[in-house]
Parts: C-alpha cells; sequence; structure tokens
C-alpha cells in the first residue's frame, strides 16, 4: 500500500505541488515520470537482492528508505533535485511490492496463500483507489501541501513495525553476488528506465516526431533485449524466463496486462471528466475512490474464501469480474455534460465487485502452477509487467484522449461553421471554444469507455483458455507444517 500511495498521491496533487513551489506543468511532469522509472526499474531484481541480503533486512532498509524521501521531499524545493529523489523513492518502494508476493508465496501454506494474494491485489485495487481521498485529505482539509508525502509516513512507520516482527530473521547469503547477472543488470536498469521515460513522456512531446522520445525508445530496445537475452542465457538469472513456457504464465501476463490497462479506467477518467466539465476539485469527486477502495478489505478476503470452495472454478469467477468490469464501462458511454458524481455510482460499484473477483482469480490461476521456490523469480516477472502495464496503460488513455477529442473538436467546429452567422450575435468566441472543449472531452471519454467495453469482452475467451485449477485444498490429517512451502533456508539456496 506505501509503494501505491507513494506513486499515487504526489500524481493526483501535481496541479497544486507545481502551483506551491512555481513550476511549470512540463517540468513538473518529469517527478512522476523519474518516479515510475525508479520502480520499474528495481522490480525484476527487489527478490533476487532479498534472498541475497534477508528479507526482513532488505525489507526494512527499502521501507526505511522510502519513509526517510518522503520526509525530507517537501523540503527540496529545485525542480532536478526532487526528481532525482523521486527517482530514488522510486526505486525504494517499488521493492517493497514484489516482496509481498514473494513472501505469499513462499510462506504462507495453502490453507490461507489464497488471503495472501488477496493482500497482494489490493496493491492494484485498494491502494490507487484510497489515494484519490487522501490527496484530498492533504491538499483541501489540512491545506498543506507537504502533506501530499508525509501523510503516508504513520502507516509506513507501522508497516516497518510489522516487518520488524512478523519477518523471521534469516542470515544472508552473500555468496550468490558471485552468481549475479550484473551484465544483464547493466542493462536491464537503464533499459527499462528509458521505456518508461518514453510512455510517460510521450504523448505531451509528440511521440516520434521528438528525438528525445525517439532516443528513448530506440536505446530501450537495445538495452532490454540484451537483458532478456542475458536472463535467458544466464545459469543464476534474476527472474526464470524459461517460466513463460507453462499457458497459465504467458497468458495470465498477457491478460494481467490488460486488465490493469482496463482498471485505470475506473476512478481516474470519471475524476477527471469531471475536473474538466464541472470544474470539481479533489474532495467533491474523492467519493469514487472511497466506493471502490474501501469494500476492498472485505470484497478480496471474501474472493478468496470463495476460490477456496471446490465447487468454484476460478475461470468462471475471473469472466464474472470482467463481464462486471465490461457492463460499469458500458454504462459510462451514456455521459453526458448533466452528469456529477452521483451518476458514476452504479458503475463504480461494479468495478467494486469486478476488480476483486478478476484480479485475485487471475492470481490464483498463475501462481498455482509455480513451486514455492519459484515464487521469487514469478513475483520479479509479474511486478515488472504491472508496473510496465500501469504506465503503459495511462500513456494509452491519454493518447486515446487526445485523438479522439481532436476528432470530435474538428467536427464540432466544422458543424457550427455552418450556422455560425445565425449564433455569433449571441454568443461569444470564447463560450464556443468552452463549449467544444467540454463536449469533444465528453464524447472522447464516451470512446474510451466503448472501446474499453469491447476489449474487456475480447479477454474472456483468454480467460476460458487457461487451465483449470481445482480449489486448494489440503488433506484432513495432515498437519500444517507437513503442507507449508519449501523453508527459508532451501528457498534462498535455489532462489
Amino acid at each position: 500500500m506505501l509503494a501505491g500511495l507513494s506513486d499515487r498521491l504526489p500524481g493526483l496533487a501535481l496541479a497544486d505541488i507545481s502551483g506551491a513551489l512555481g513550476f511549470s506543468h512540463d517540468g513538473a511532469s518529469w517527478l512522476n515520470t523519474a518516479y515510475s522509472a525508479g520502480e520499474l526499474s528495481v522490480m525484476p531484481f527487489a527478490t533476487w537482492c532479498a534472498i541475497t541480503f534477508s528479507l526482513r533486512r532488505f525489507h526494512m532498509w527499502m521501507l526505511g528508505s522510502t519513509l526517510v524521501l518522503a520526509a525530507i521531499l517537501p523540503f527540496l524545493h529545485a525542480l532536478p533535485v526532487m526528481i532525482f529523489v523521486r527517482a530514488i523513492q522510486g526505486f525504494t518502494a517499488g521493492a517493497l511490492i514484489p516482496l509481498l508476493m514473494m513472501s505469499a508465496l513462499r510462506f504462507l501454506p495453502l490453507s490461507i496463500r489464497l488471503h495472501g494474494l488477496a493482500l497482494y491485489a489490493m496493491t492494484a485495487t485498494f491502494a490507487p483507489n484510497i489515494a484519490l481521498w487522501l490527496a484530498s485529505l492533504a491538499v483541501d482539509q489540512l491545506s498543506d501541501w507537504h502533506w501530499i508525502y508525509w501523510i503516508m509516513i504513520p502507516p509506513g512507520i507501522l508497516a516497518f513495525l510489522l516487518v520488524a516482527w512478523g519477518i523471521p530473521i534469516m542470515p544472508p547469503v552473500l555468496p550468490r553476488m558471485k552468481q549475479g547477472n550484473w551484465f544483464g543488470m547493466a542493462f536491464g536498469i537503464p533499459g527499462l528506465s528509458l521505456l518508461v521515460i518514453g510512455l510517460d513522456q510521450g504523448v505531451r512531446l509528440d511521440w516520434f516526431n521528438s528525438p528525445l522520445i525517439c532516443a528513448a525508445f530506440l536505446c530501450a530496445a537495445v538495452l532490454c533485449t540484451i537483458f532478456i537475452i542475458s536472463e535467458w542465457f544466464h545459469p543464476t538469472p534474476f527472474i526464470r524466463l524459461q517460466l513463460l513456457e507453462r499457458r497459465n504464465l504467458w497468458l495470465g501476463f498477457i491478460l494481467f496486462i490488460c486488465l490493469l490497462v482496463i482498471m485505470s479506467t475506473a476512478v481516474v477518467l470519471p475524476a477527471t471528466i469531471l475536473e474538466h466539465i464541472q470544474g470539481f476539485r479533489l474532495p467533491q469527486v474523492a467519493s469514487l475512490g472511497l466506493m471502490v477502495g474501501l469494500p476492498q478489505l472485505v470484497v478480496g478476503p471474501l474472493v478468496a474464501l470463495l476460490l477456496y470452495q471446490p465447487w468454484v472454478d476460478a475461470r468462471k469467477t475471473f469472466v464474472l469480474g470482467l463481464l462486471c468490469i465490461a457492463l460499469s464501462c458500458w454504462l459510462n458511454t451514456r455521459i453526458t455534460d448533466q452528469w456529477m458524481t452521483a451518476q458514476f455510482t452504479t458503475s463504480v460499484l461494479l468495478q467494486m465487485i469486478g476488480q476483486p473477483l478478476a484480479i485475485i482469480s487471475l492470481l490464483f490461476l498463475a501462481t498455482s502452477v509455480v513451486q514455492p521456490m519459484e515464487g521469487p523469480f514469478v513475483s520479479g516477472i509479474i511486478n515488472t509487467l504491472r508496473a510496465a502495464g500501469t504506465v503503459f496503460g495511462a500513456a494509452l488513455i491519454e493518447q486515446i484522449s487526445y485523438l479522439r477529442g481532436s476528432f470530435h473538436s474538428e467536427m464540432l467546429l466544422n458543424n457550427l461553421g455552418s450556422r455560425w452567422p445565425e449564433t455569433s450575435s449571441s454568443v461569444s468566441t470564447g463560450q464556443v471554444a468552452e463549449w467544444i472543449s467540454q463536449q469533444s472531452a465528453l464524447l472522447s471519454t464516451a470512446d474510451i469507455y466503448y472501446i474499453f467495453t469491447f476489449v474487456t469482452l475480447l479477454l474472456i475467451p483468454g480467460v476460458l483458455c487457461l487451465k483449470y485449477i481445482p480449489a486448494p485444498r489440503l488433506p484432513a490429517n495432515t498437519p500444517p507444517a507437513a503442507s507449508a512451502p519449501a523453508s527459508p533456508s532451501t528457498t534462498a539456496s535455489n532462489g
């Protein structure tokens, strides 16, 4: 949750931060890009480092560093320095997310592992949505943009104490340092960072019309290709790509990326369009995030319990979740300039149900073909794809919005041009421009929802192609210790 809040909160309040510090919009946008670049670049390597330096020690170092950086960021008023520190914070916070999944696969017995995966799913269903309310709390109720960074410190301290108390002390396995694929890492970190820069800044800089974006994508393609090839052939890789030969993994990860892109329309897109057409601020749209985020504390564990029932097919619960999300998107295609927060309630509630049904079912189907000692490798892969999918989804929606908005603006101007002599006497040019801006934004938003309704339905055949996995069940007379995953020492020697 801390990693999700560290990413989402400053992005939601970027206008307040840049206004308070006198940054331009273009310059301030690099704060988010730097964080995302740091986050993605660490994902493939975090679990390997956790095993090498011990999970407890590495987790506490990354968590503590994230909190320290959050404490000092508001006191840094130079944009280049803030960009650098945000990149480091993305690196430290991004390392936390793979550790959560690795711990669930490594330590939790089958009888409760699904509940651990439900907690991991909240990194996609809870934290990003609750961030909308926390951002409004910091900016409008506490009336101080500094709290955008500081508000995550209290839960972070609690998490630090829980890690110190709950994770067993294990010795580091420093001989693994000689086995690391350092050649691959030297290409992977800059390659993934440049990929994020290309995706995150692409719309603003007009993609391949910008030399910077062209150079970023070209270098990212070369560096990431070298990294992938070196990982494939290295005897002790950071992420074991050969695992993707299993159908539930390669197909499941494709579905996962698509799902992350679709889920990005749940709360942020309604909040953005309401801000544009109604002039709403964060407090007026925060309820949308709460309606999706808060129930996850109950819905997530309930979905996990459902998947434990022997009569439940996880593929069907996955499809049910997709149908809820598709219906939510379709309802929003009817958006008009009269819509307020209340008009989004039904679609948001469908997202609240559909997201955990889809995500937790997917995680169960994908990770059930993985042995405990393979957990660190799978965690690195899925979280790398998760971070990349989130950045790609934001760029895709922004690009579709730009293209469709431009198209609708042209059509509206052409239609209005033929009747301009009749209306010019009663309507000012400024009013016409504002009306065209609002209507083109509404129409492009409706187009986005039409597209994602169709894409969501297209995922259903892919879900049905996944291998059936029966509900996990422990033998009735087997003690818990006998059914638990491999011991930490065994996992360390194999991971």
